[in-house]
């Protein structure tokens, strides 16, 4: 396993209304280079009953952003890569490597 796959978790659009399937990403409260919190707000969606915070369930450094605002993502689609070891110094292959690591869990 490489070291990217073990220190970047995927947050996943968690199913945020009862049997809802997607939800439209509408603003990001963090950036790429954040550091990030057990609990933390990082998001913003809106299903077709509410808008809803997302919390983000570990803590790191955000790695990547994989949608714009304005992006309706389906449930369970990985939506932020984080980096859980970023003192551990710079990743090598970047998204690429943030693309075949492991899901890291759903948030629920």
């Amino acid at each position: 396993m490489t070291e990217s796959a073990t220190r970047i978790r995927e947050f996943k659009m968690p199913d945020v209304g009862e049997g809802l399937t997607e939800a439209e990403i509408l603003k990001w409260y963090v950036q790429t280079g954040d550091t990030v919190t057990d609990g933390q707000v990082v998001c913003e969606v809106e299903t077709a009953k509410a808008a809803v915070e997302l919390p983000i369930p570990f803590n790191g450094a955000v790695h990547e952003l994989r949608f714009e605002e304005g992006t309706t993502v389906d449930v369970g689609t990985a939506i932020i890569a984080v980096d859980t070891d970023p003192s551990a110094g710079p990743l090598e292959g970047g998204a690429a490597a943030a693309d075949a690591a492991p899901a890291g869990g759903t948030g629920e």
